[in-house]
């Protein structure tokens, strides 16, 4: 036994067992990081003065921000805000599904009918979208409902039909659903291809084994990005401005052309989209949590699962490099 050794052991010529020598305390000394604090202390410092020098700046006037943010205007394109992007996000999932489904069908025309679409929509802007949608009556000025080839229907005029409301939900919808598809067919093909052939051995038709096996599997995978595009769709509703929805962006910028108070107009609306994507965030988390449960450990009650939500896992300490 070589010497220095701790605990039992035996001697090498005799094996006649030695006695035990006690282990010898080990003083451990926690890994130290000047830099992650210096760092820390001088982002913190820069924060603060940052946040002094708008708050405290004479150029805005922070009364007629408390005054404006409960006005009837903003809470009426906040509201129509809110309405625009669930209808538009409601838009883009069914589409995106629809879309995707398409993209991974053995049928080469509706392949290529959907990757037609995901090039014209993702291609153009969205902005450009919204304005082609609200001029749509320059191109078919009536809108004809009706048996083909007849006379027989309804004829109204398309911009009755199309206002700036509904060209919004149509443009962002339809933009969505080109960018839903990637996202839904993602989450299609993570799936195991085992999955689809025991569907299949099991006699479920195509349509039959994504809508009761492959769907509800890849729901897991597709809830994280599709929350992210619904806070992206949340801040894409100002793009409508363009062509005077009464959202929350073109409601304030009315109220700012008269009384010339933008910048506090401006904090206005930006307070009330933190608010909203902030429970979007916390909502998307919740709902991680609820398609992932059986996979991980329950989550803990409390304040901890909003925190995740909002800032993710911030698990190591700044100075001891363990996990808390």
């Amino acid at each position: 036994m070589s010497p220095g050794a701790a605990g039992h052991g035996q001697d090498e010529g005799s094996g006649t067992p030695l006695p035990s020598t006690p282990l010898l305390p080990v003083e451990a000394v926690p890994a130290r990081y000047p830099g992650r604090w210096a760092s820390a202390i001088v982002c913190l410092v820069l924060v603060a003065l940052l946040a002094r020098a708008f708050v405290e700046s004479p150029h805005i006037q922070w009364p007629a921000v408390a005054e404006y943010l409960t006005a009837e205007a903003v809470l009426n394109g906040l509201w129509l805000t809110i309405v625009l992007t669930f209808a538009a996000q409601a838009i883009g999932i069914v589409g995106g599904i629809i879309l995707a489904t398409m993209t991974i069908s053995p049928n080469p025309v509706l392949k290529s009918v959907a990757g037609a679409y995901i090039w014209l929509f993702r291609g153009t802007p969205a902005l450009i979208q919204i304005i082609f949608w609200f001029n749509i009556g320059l191109i078919f000025p009536d809108i004809f409902l009706g048996i083909p080839w007849t006379d027989i229907g309804i004829k109204v005029e398309t911009n009755v039909v199309i206002t700036p409301l509904i060209a919004a939900v149509i443009a962002l919808g339809l933009n969505e659903a080109a960018y839903m598809s990637e996202i839904v067919r993602a989450g299609i093909i993570s799936i195991d291809r085992g999955q689809s052939e025991a569907a299949a051995a099991i006699g479920l038709t195509h349509g039959q084994s994504m809508r009761y096996v492959i769907l509800p599997q890849a729901v897991r995978t597709i809830i994280p990005p599709t929350g992210n595009e619904l806070i992206g769709m949340l801040k894409n509703t100002s793009l409508v401005s363009v062509i005077s929805a009464q959202e929350l962006l073109t409601s304030v910028q009315q109220i700012y052309a008269m009384n010339f108070l933008t910048i506090e107009l401006l904090i206005v609306a930006s307070i009330w989209y933190l608010v909203m994507t902030t429970f979007a965030t916390v909502a998307q988390g919740y709902l991680e949590r609820f398609f992932d449960r059986g996979a991980r450990r329950p989550a803990r009650a409390g304040i901890a699962p909003l925190l995740r939500a909002l800032f993710g896992r911030t698990g190591r300490r700044m100075g001891g490099g363990a996990h808390q």
